[in-house]
């Protein structure tokens, strides 16, 4: 019989699919494997252009698209693996396309120059301000 260790790393070496959502929070895309479910279940995954459930498995050489409040990423998968791990192995788990990174890249400058004209408030709202603004997005 082989120890314990010997076996988790023989299992790791054989594993040909894993479910997308323990795939996505191993590879650090979602903090834990709930949200990366509940992203599969309102449509923000896509495995080879197809909507992904959380059972869905994903296998090497897999293109996903993946949104998340980091951006849209499109990825690659290169790796497989259950455990979530340090972030310098998770980013070994896939290869980023330069599109998807071009484009993150220049949506998160545009967010960085958008700041510079928006006003910040001078304080916070008071209680009757907060009122006029329910009222004004209509929930009361």
């Amino acid at each position: 019989m082989l120890p314990q260790t010997a076996r988790a790393s023989e299992y790791h070496r054989g594993m040909d699919s894993v479910r997308i959502d323990k795939w996505l929070w191993a590879a650090r895309f979602f903090k834990t494997r709930a949200l990366a479910s509940k992203a599969c279940d309102i449509g923000r995954i896509l495995s080879n252009g197809v909507r992904a459930k959380p059972a869905r498995d994903v296998h090497a050489g897999d293109m996903l698209q993946i949104e998340n409040e980091g951006g849209l990423f499109q990825v690659e998968v290169l790796k497989l693996s259950e455990m979530r791990g340090p972030a310098a192995i998770a980013q070994n788990l896939y290869r980023e396309t330069e599109a998807s990174r071009e484009a993150r890249l220049k949506l998160a400058a545009e967010r960085k120059a958008m700041q510079q004209y928006a006003p910040l408030p001078e304080h916070r709202p008071s209680k009757r301000d907060r009122r006029r603004i329910i009222q004004f997005r209509g929930r009361a």
